[in-house]
């Protein structure tokens, strides 16, 4: 009893004494929220003041678990995600009671279903397509899906090798972002696109500007099939690259040519380049370096501006073309850039791709010149739209990032990314198990070609590069839908 007794004392003084240091801690608040100037509503409101900076953090997590319905998310929803995920598990995808989707807002495509598909005897699996038939070592690409560019640096060692091992297991190529080449990209063995920022990390001389040794050195790796020359991204299109410096560790400093824990700012283009010849002429040279096919990266501004390097390409002759052209749209991800950029510069993909396919047409360069889209394309309705609209491949970064367990925590640039896929700091990073990741990420590429082959299958082809504009219709501002071909009609 007596010992009881002490029991209840000591919690008794426990309660005192945690009541009065909170008491204490309060008054201490106050003041210095009375005191200060910086912030209004605390210097009125001391002490609650601060739940509303704390609400206003919490808000976009809590928003995506308990408020917002399964399509309303932005950039990606609920339904997007989920679908990424199971797919990811190697589950199926299922569902039952009807589309939560509303398929009556503006630009939601709808594919033309066959009255008389194919049998299922008669389904064929997608054929490899060929790029760049004038390099010396062309590249016959296995999968219209595939990893884009996502640099080590921006991501984390075991992120990069899950997605390593996982396209190596689902047959898909891996762009390595402008951040180099690391031997985790290689250690997967799967194919690899090196592609070469306006800071020609991993290929840069002392002076920043392009080393034919290094380049040459890069090519001699069997894995690394194309070479991509990135002249802008979607989410920042005219600015370039920003690496934080505490995310610049002595390796990857050592892998880009960079100075330990400094920021790394690449130039908003690349300093040879400042026309189409000069384009041309860089392509030309990465090829002859390498052996390897050339593309480039763009973001679509003006048609005009796409229509004078066709023009360009036309007067030089189709050896001097890219052998690739990859689409960001606007809508583009990335891990840092200004607002501004990522809302408001740079044609959306939905406009930009059939716009380019036309042109490409038009100059008679379909055979000669791969389109790639790249751009909020995580789901297989939006793969199976790119390929009907004109593109001969489609890549996606952050749908790969989805498979390895990314939540949405909008934390990309902070390197306090909670499930260690874009952080550098050993604590997060731990809870990213490649050895299991990688299944996942094999399982999300898996799934998104099986589904597109559905869909094909459903309009009547046989595979989905055959997937035409006139297979697909896009509802218009009245709810009314239009074939895709009325209005972007094809060329060719």
């Amino acid at each position: 009893m007596e010992r009881a007794f002490y029991v209840v004392e000591f919690l008794g003084l426990l309660f005192v004494w945690v009541v009065g240091l909170m008491a204490l801690a309060a008054v201490v608040l106050f003041i210095i929220d009375r005191t200060q100037t910086g912030d209004a509503v605390r210097r009125n409101y001391p002490v609650i003041g601060r739940f509303r900076h704390i609400f206003s953090e919490l808000g976009e997590f809590f928003r995506q678990y308990f408020f917002a319905m399964d399509r309303e998310e932005m950039p990606f929803n609920r339904a997007q995600r989920d679908w990424v995920a199971r797919a990811a598990r190697g589950k199926s995808n299922t569902i039952s009671f009807g589309s939560t989707r509303n398929i009556n807002t503006a630009g939601t495509p709808i594919f033309v279903n066959d009255p008389y598909p194919p049998l299922d005897d008669q389904f064929a699996a997608s054929e490899p397509l060929l790029i760049g038939p004038t390099a010396k070592q062309p590249y016959l690409a296995p999968s219209f899906f595939n990893l884009s560019g996502m640099s080590y640096g921006a991501l984390s060692r075991p992120a990069v090798q899950a997605l390593s091992r996982g396209c190596k297991e689902a047959g898909i190529w891996m762009n390595t972002g402008e951040g180099g080449v690391s031997r985790y990209h290689l250690e997967g063995g799967c194919d690899i696109v090196f592609q070469i920022g306006t800071a020609k990390y991993g290929v840069r001389d002392e002076h920043g500007g392009l080393s034919d040794d290094k380049l040459r050195a890069v090519a001699e790796h069997d894995e690394i099939k194309m070479f991509e020359l990135k002249l802008a991204q979607g989410a920042k299109p005219g600015k370039g690259g920003i690496l934080p410096g505490e995310k610049v560790t002595e390796e990857i400093a050592a892998i880009r040519g960079i100075s330990v824990g400094e920021s790394s700012l690449s130039p908003n283009r690349h300093r040879e380049i400042s026309n189409n010849d000069e384009l041309l002429d860089m392509i030309a040279h990465i090829r002859d370096v390498t052996g390897k096919p050339v593309g480039i990266k763009i973001v679509v501004g003006s048609p005009d501006h796409t229509r004078a390097l066709f023009e360009t390409i036309a007067k030089r002759g189709s050896d001097d073309a890219p052998d690739f052209i990859t689409i960001d749209g606007g809508e583009g991800g990335t891990g840092a850039a200004p607002m501004p950029l990522m809302d408001l510069v740079g044609m959306t993909i939905r406009e930009a791709l059939p716009r380019v396919a036309d042109l490409r047409a038009e100059f008679g360069l379909t055979d000669r010149i791969r389109l790639i889209a790249s751009g909020k394309l995580v789901n297989p309705g939006d793969v199976a739209w790119a390929l009907a609209a004109g593109a001969d491949f489609v890549v996606s970064a952050r749908g790969f990032m989805f498979s390895l367990g990314c939540i949405q925590a909008l934390k990309c640039s902070k390197n306090t990314c909670p499930t260690g896929i874009t952080t550098h700091d050993p604590r997060f990073q731990k809870g990213l198990v490649p050895e299991s990741k990688y299944q996942r990420v094999a399982h999300y590429a898996q799934g998104i070609i099986k589904e597109v082959e559905v869909i094909a299958h459903s309009v009547g082809v046989s595979e989905p590069r055959k997937l035409r504009r006139h297979h697909v219709r896009l509802v218009q501002d009245t709810g009314r839908s239009e074939r895709m071909s009325h209005i972007y009609p094809e060329i060719g």
